[in-house]
């Protein structure tokens, strides 16, 4: 029988699975954003209006929203190691047949088989997490991954558009679905459903107890409890508000807006996304903590929510919709931090409902963080399309400044929105009070 040093060591084995698991979910937020950097060159290729692009950004919203509680299901019957793999390599796969696109069409099929693929990922980790760590370190590994994750959508900014500069964008996404094909066999490899598969013992001492099926509600009847729950909704439209406004923005027309309203490059422009997304990234990290912290979820929901408001009203009034480029780094970043307040809400979402339905409440309110995007990136896009001039610059569409302050006011009506549900939130104070 090997001795407590000899199973720490083992151990040790833990954190290279979850570790594949997180470069699975890089690619997840490195698609959510990429689009956004290469958009003028989609315009071009394709040919398309703003609204048709906003669309094709969109597509990956879609099916992610479709598919966060099948994600559940699927992490539960096939386990998180196939699902991962398998969802990587279609993610993969799409990439490179969007890469490839020649028309619009495919490039619509490759973006859908991206989202298809990545929006199990997620849910996976948790699962994985929830079996190979401590319950006491399951909230820092949520915060840890979701930092990591956020990783990717940096890459999908200046280092997407220097490497854009050099290749092709085209190259570009080829090259990223043969990383994700990649990462997807390792995947299949090294992670382990649980640590009895890889020849370990129960994280847990004294083993896992086996789960009382007896007295866990079926799937229909846990979503009928979460979707009945009234209390499961404002944190839902605060976190599409949120999220929403904050995805249309770094992941299809922030880096537009820029090259538009402050006439910097591409490379150039992408810098100022990608100083929001590392707010973002920050802000994923230590919201939580803050909450918990506190012990309050509302509060600090509250804080972040007003503030969020405040740097959208300060983007689109500021100066006429063009704040001074010295503050614009500032105000980003700030954006992007305060915009990581939805993070909290997944919290709410699992302790106003039952416990033993906890990934079916995650996966439900998890649909509205990208249910808001799907319907506002192609909206924004429509909005931009309506007040079109006619200019166009080498077969691209050019919208004025006044077009994109118009657009991104559907941004701040959407962090509005979010701030007013947070006003009905129910008050947890960090504990299951269902």
């Amino acid at each position: 029988m090997k001795d407590n040093t000899s199973k720490r060591k083992d151990y040790g084995y833990r954190w290279l699975v979850w570790g594949i698991m997180c470069t699975a979910y890089v690619i997840v937020f490195f698609h959510r954003v990429a689009t956004g950097v290469v958009a003028d060159n989609l315009m071009a290729e394709f040919g398309v209006t703003g609204a048709a692009l906003g669309s094709l950004g969109a597509v990956y919203f879609y099916v992610y929203s479709v598919m966060q509680i099948p994600s559940g299901v699927l992490a539960d019957t096939l386990g998180a190691r196939i699902t991962v793999a398998a969802g990587t390599m279609l993610a993969g796969t799409g990439s490179i047949v969007f890469g490839m696109a020649p028309n619009i069409g495919a490039a619509y099929i490759g973006r859908f088989l991206v989202g298809l693929g990545v929006s199990v990922v997620f849910v996976a980790i948790l699962k994985v997490q929830s079996v190979w760590f401590k319950e006491s370190e399951f909230g820092t590994l949520s915060g840890l991954t979701a930092f990591i994750g956020n990783g990717g959508a940096l890459l999908a900014g200046t280092p997407l558009a220097l490497a854009v500069s050099y290749f092709s964008w085209r190259t570009v996404f080829v090259i990223i679905g043969v990383i994700s094909i990649v990462i997807s066999v390792l995947n299949y490899i090294i992670v382990r459903n649980r640590p009895e598969d890889a020849g370990l013992p129960p994280v847990m001492p004294g083993g896992e107890k086996k789960e009382d099926t007896s007295s866990k509600p079926g799937i229909l009847a846990s979503i009928r409890t979460v979707v009945t729950n009234k209390h499961t909704w404002p944190g839902f439209v605060a976190f599409a508000g949120f999220a929403g406004a904050i995805l249309s923005f770094t992941g299809m027309w922030g880096v537009p807006y820029v090259m538009t309203v402050y006439g910097l490059d591409k490379t150039g422009a992408s810098s100022y996304i990608t100083v929001a997304m590392a707010g973002l990234m920050i802000g994923s990290f230590f919201a939580g903590a803050v909450s918990d912290r506190m012990g309050s979820r509302k509060r600090p929901l509250s804080v972040y929510g007003a503030v969020n408001l405040l740097v959208w009203l300060l983007l689109i009034m500021w100066n006429g919709g063009k704040p001074p480029i010295e503050f614009l780094y500032p105000l980003l970043f700030l954006l992007g931090l305060s915009s990581a307040g939805f993070v909290i809400t997944w919290a709410v979402g699992k302790e106003v409902n039952p416990p033993q339905i906890a990934g079916t409440a995650i996966g439900t309110l998890n649909i509205g963080g990208f249910l808001g995007p799907s319907i506002l990136q192609p909206l924004m896009g429509y909005v931009l399309e309506l007040n079109w001039a006619g200019h166009t610059v080498n077969g691209i569409r050019v919208y004025s400044q006044a077009a994109y302050t118009k657009a991104l006011s559907l941004c701040a009506v959407a962090v509005m929105m979010a701030v007013v549900s947070i006003f009905f939130i129910k008050e947890t104070n960090c504990r299951n009070i269902s």
